[in-house]
Formats: structure tokens, C-alpha cells, sequence
């Protein structure tokens, strides 16, 4: 099985290909799912001097961690005012001293490990309505109270300066967020989990699995006995290997076009000083420059995970009421990619046995929080699972309507969230 055709699979840094298990093999950690999820975890787990396992049903970085935007955006899907509202102080607290670390660590592991991914600083929130940008004065008030000190709020003249279009009136900086080449951030750190020891198999998906000591892990030709499993497929693990995990979540599609490349004079004109940018609206776009100039942009959210017939006719329409002047640009590549919400919007970490762990759910938030899910399950297998516990004690809650309808009854209070923000109220 291919990556999907988009972007980054045509752009994708050559590598030596993993095999795909043919016999019965024992390690210490089996994870399923070689995304972000799966290979942070790993690379932690082998630094640490774990003889670790993954397996993968198609290749590394099939599912979202090799589709998305690219950007790097700090905190979670809920951002900690909401966490101390609903959970308390000290949930709060415990998640707010986490907000940050994400985006750090993939800092790290691509300085340390020399990962080519095309890097690039900064992020901007970008509001449409006054409303909006009142969030985002309380976000910047939030934000430096749990240590980041890199933002700054920009006016109506300052986020021209930034984006060459009159939609927005104002919008917020983050210059310890920054975009990149998602896959091929996967592809390095999956090269530095061989490097220290690792195995990693693809098209070699998990069919059955025994739970015990130790726990047994099938696969179509071969099997993986561990004393620890995490599970860390998110949007891509199937229903039916853990029913428990589908519960409370819904696979969501996403939609992302990018352009013919642009000239240097023409991306210095759409985006100055190349940060990329999410508008304030609960269904949001999301832009960037490539590293070759292309501008990608995607927005939007197919609930229930269905491939649209037309990417293009999705989302050129978003774009161009961003950027009405590029009516004539033409676009070399069109695709979608399922991401896991949850019905808090924040992500679900926990225990299925005594040595059996899952990580998922990131709703949209999957690049940053990924990687510090990572090193808490490092923490938890070493002994320390206070960080990883203040996330899995979060209540997991299943969506209304039940398996029939929790697709129709999310869509619907999506689009009353979408009114109230074309309304701005």
C-alpha cells in the first residue's frame, strides 16, 4: 500500500524501506500505529533502552501524520482555560505546564537526529471579527501566564503586514509554533528508532490480539509477544481490533489543496515572512508556503470520515475569500486525511489492562500533542505516570446519538458553531 498521492508523498526524502513481519517475534513494547503517536513513543521508549516494536498496517506515516497541514501549533484543541472550567485547578495546572512541550520536542528530535523537513518558525491565529480577536487577547494573557513569552498581538495594520488579504482584523503571533513537512518529520524519526535498536514493520497491521503476561499481537503472517502494547492508531485503527477505543470518537476527514509552484516575488507578496496561519473559526482554514513556494491550504471537516468526490470545489472556494486574487492559480495536487475527535476535543490517553495503553484522539491538535504523548508513555512504562495519568483521568465521553447517529448530531452542532461564526457573535 502507498501514501496517499499528495504533496508530501511526491516530496517525500528517500529512505531504505522496512520489511513486513513474517514470523513470531518478543520485545518489550508493541505499538500499533506508525504515526506520530506511535513513533514518538517509540523513539522514546528506545532511547530509554526498550527493545520496541511497531507495527504498521500500511506505511510509516500514512494516515494523519503524513496528510496534514504542517503547522505546528501549540497547546490542545481546548485551550487550558476551558480545562480549569470543566476538570478544575489542578487538571489545569498539570496540562497547562504540558501546553508548550510538544512543539519543543519535535524542535528537539529534529536538531538532534538532523531530520530535513523544511522547518520554519512562527504561526499566526487570524481573526475575522472582534469578537474573535478578544479571544485572542485572552489567549495571549493565558499563554505568557504558563511561560510562553514569544507571542505578539497584531492589529488590523499589523496582520496585512503579515497576510495579503483585507479578511482579517487582527489575529495573534506565536513564534514558538512553526510549520513543516509532516511526513518526512515521520520518515526521520522512524530512521532514529533504527538507529537506536527499534524494528518497525509495515503493511503489517494488528488482526487479533490476547491480552496477558505476556500480551500476543497477530498479524496476517506473524505474531509479537510484549510485555507492554500501546495502541496509537488513532483515526486509522479499526473498529473492531479494540471496540472499546471507537467509543468515544469519530474519524473525521480533512482537505488540503496545494498550488503550482509560486514565484519568489509572488509568495514574499501572500505571505511576508512565511509564518503559517488558522483563522479563529470553529470549522477553520489553514495556509502555508511550502518550502518550494506553493501555497497549500485546507479547511474544513467531513464528519464521519467520507472522502469527498470534489477536493477542489471544497476548498477553492475557501481560499479564494481569502485570497481573491489568486482566482487564476492552479493546483497540482488534491487530497484528504482522517483525524480522530474526541467530544471534549481533548485528546484520550489511558489503560485498557494493567499493560495494555492507548494514546489518541488529538482533534486537530495531532502534530504537537502527539509528540508529548510520546514521552509520557516513556514516563508511565519507567515508573512516573503522574504527567500521563493528569490526561487519562479526564473523563472519555461517548457521543450522543450512538453509533448511528453521532455523525448527524455532531454535523448539526457544527453548523450552528459555523453560523454563530459567519454571524460574529
Amino acid at each position: 500500500m502507498k501514501h496517499v498521492e499528495s504533496y508530501y508523498a511526491a516530496t517525500a526524502n528517500d529512505h531504505a524501506p522496512w520489511p513486513t513481519l513474517q514470523e513470531s517475534i518478543q520485545c518489550d513494547v508493541c505499538i500499533i500505529g506508525a504515526g506520530f503517536t506511535g513513533l514518538s513513543a517509540a523513539l522514546y521508549l528506545t532511547e530509554a533502552g526498550y527493545d520496541v516494536v511497531v507495527l504498521e498496517a500500511a506505511r510509516v506515516g500514512f494516515g494523519a501524520s503524513g496528510r496534514n497541514g504542517g503547522q505546528v501549533v501549540n497547546s490542545y484543541s481546548r485551550d487550558v482555560d476551558v480545562i480549569e472550567q470543566r476538570y478544575g485547578k489542578e487538571s489545569a495546572r498539570m496540562l497547562g505546564s504540558m501546553m508548550f512541550e510538544g512543539a519543543d520536542i519535535i524542535r528537539d528530535r529534529i536538531d538532534r537526529y538532523a531530520i530535513a523537513c523544511d522547518y520554519r518558525p512562527g504561526n499566526i491565529f487570524a481573526a475575522l471579527n472582534p469578537r474573535q480577536m478578544n479571544h485572542l487577547r485572552r489567549q495571549q494573557r493565558l499563554w505568557e501566564k504558563y511561560g510562553n513569552q514569544e507571542l505578539e498581538l497584531l492589529d488590523e495594520r499589523g496582520i496585512r503586514r503579515e497576510i495579503a488579504t483585507d479578511r482579517y482584523v487582527g489575529g495573534l503571533l506565536d513564534r514558538r509554533g512553526g510549520h513543516l513537512h509532516p511526513l518526512n518529520l515521520a520518515l526521520g524519526e522512524a530512521e532514529a528508532i533504527r538507529r537506536h535498536g527499534g524494528r518497525i514493520y509495515e503493511r503489517s497491521a494488528a488482526t487479533a490480539l490476547t491480552y496477558g503476561a505476556p500480551n500476543r499481537v497477530k498479524t496476517a503472517h506473524g505474531e509479537v509477544s510484549a510485555t507492554f502494547v500501546i495502541f496509537a492508531g488513532n483515526a486509522y485503527l479499526p473498529s473492531q481490533l479494540e471496540p472499546r477505543l471507537a467509543r468515544n470518537s469519530m474519524a473525521c476527514g480533512s482537505q488540503i489543496l496545494t498550488s503550482e509552484p509560486l514565484s519568489c516575488d509572488q509568495a514574499l507578496a501572500l505571505l511576508p515572512n512565511n509564518h503559517a496561519v488558522e483563522d479563529c473559526n470553529y470549522l477553520l482554514d489553514y495556509f502555508r508556503l511550502t518550502a518550494d513556494n506553493r501555497l497549500l491550504y485546507g479547511g474544513g471537516v467531513v464528519y464521519g470520515a467520507r472522502d469527498p468526490g470534489d477536493i477542489e470545489a471544497l476548498i477553492r472556494p475557501k481560499l479564494l475569500r481569502t485570497f481573491p486574487q489568486l482566482r487564476d492559480l492552479a493546483f497540482s495536487y488534491r487530497w484528504s486525511g482522517n483525524f480522530l475527535l474526541t467530544l471534549s476535543r481533548l485528546p484520550q490517553f489511558g489503560r485498557l489492562e494493567h499493560n495494555v495503553y492507548f494514546m489518541q484522539g488529538d482533534s486537530g491538535h495531532g502534530v504537537t500533542c502527539t509528540h508529548l504523548a510520546g514521552k509520557l508513555i516513556c514516563e508511565a512504562l519507567r515508573g512516573d505516570a503522574e504527567r500521563f495519568d493528569a490526561f487519562a483521568k479526564l473523563p472519555h465521553l461517548p457521543f450522543p446519538g450512538g453509533r448511528r447517529f453521532k455523525v448527524p448530531l455532531t454535523a448539526m452542532g457544527a453548523a450552528w458553531y459555523a453560523l454563530r461564526d459567519r454571524l460574529g457573535v
